[in-house]
């Protein structure tokens, strides 16, 4: 049998720059870029930042850094995101906390924030905002980090995601303004909103087998049931009796569902203006509801 790199490798003389150059090549039909993803490890491990690993290929790697880098791409390489394997995920511009108990925060999602986002500053009477769903409360955080006057409730079901969001908050000096609560979707007893912002479960059961990450992302974070819009649809049939007028209402949705979403949402809101929005790939995106005087 083949030695694989590591094998092959003495510990003791093992440096930056030579587990670059070796270790991308292992990974390389695994993941789209192999060397980034092996500097994010590195990067990791060591404790410094990656500028600092690329100006200093020379330096040495210990041999429990060494050990800790192996485990790292073994489980890389059984499919665990590298988000998992480092504890944190970028969005917004921002750095987040994540784990195997909260969706990893994808770039998709902005959306929803900068539609969010939009919408306040061109209500700046607006303060109160309700994130529904809120796991590792990318999208609360996000918005109370960009709009200083908004207060958030974010609600989940998991309280091991709400112990996350907490911490995140923490770290980005918003926790004064974001309460957390356990709840499945919208307590009876929350009252009105000006904005309410949800990324729910939306993939079809059927689908889910194409999510490569399912093995180890929260399946009560992925599965939106037979159409992929039971869980919005039960927040629906709730937000009326929480949103204000003027409000908004904002839903990440699967690209396919769309026009059931539109259905949805206008039995919901007969009054409302309803639209899709489109991600950056051109795929359906974010449905949304605005109320007018």
């Amino acid at each position: 049998m083949k030695p694989n790199v590591w094998q092959a490798m003495k510990p003791a003389e093992l440096c930056l720059g030579e587990f670059l150059r070796r270790s991308s090549p292992e990974i390389n039909q695994l993941v789209e870029f192999p060397q980034q993803t092996c500097l994010v490890l590195l990067a990791h491990v060591i404790g410094k930042p990656q500028t600092w690993v690329l100006a200093h290929p020379e330096a040495a790697l210990s041999r429990s850094e060494q050990a800790e880098l192996q485990a790292l791409l073994s489980r890389l390489k059984k499919g665990e995101p590298l988000a998992y394997l480092i504890g944190k995920q970028e969005f917004f511009g921002l750095s987040f906390e994540v784990s195997p108990d909260v969706l990893i925060p994808r770039p998709e999602t902005e959306l929803l924030v900068e539609t969010a986002s939009a919408w306040l500053r061109s209500h700046p009477a607006a303060d109160s905002v309700l994130d529904v769903g809120t796991g590792s409360g990318c999208i609360a955080i996000s918005l109370a980090v960009h709009a200083p006057v908004i207060r958030v409730i974010a609600t989940d079901l998991s309280a091991k995601a709400l112990s996350i969001a907490q911490r995140n908050a923490e770290v980005h000096h918003v926790e004064a303004r974001i309460t957390c609560v356990q709840a499945n979707l919208i307590p009876k007893d929350l009252g009105r909103f000006d904005l309410i912002c949800a990324n729910l479960p939306y993939i079809p059961t059927s689908k889910l087998a194409e999510v490569n990450s399912l093995p180890f992302e929260p399946n009560l974070a992925l599965d939106g049931g037979h159409d992929g819009l039971a869980v919005i649809k039960r927040c629906l049939e709730l937000a009326p009796a929480h949103i204000c007028t003027p409000g908004m209402l904002l839903f990440e949705i699967e690209a396919t569902t769309g026009n059931a979403a539109l259905a949805l949402a206008r039995n919901a809101f007969p009054q409302a203006k309803i639209s899709l929005l489109p991600d950056l790939t051109g795929k359906v995106r974010l449905l949304t509801i605005e109320l007018k005087p």
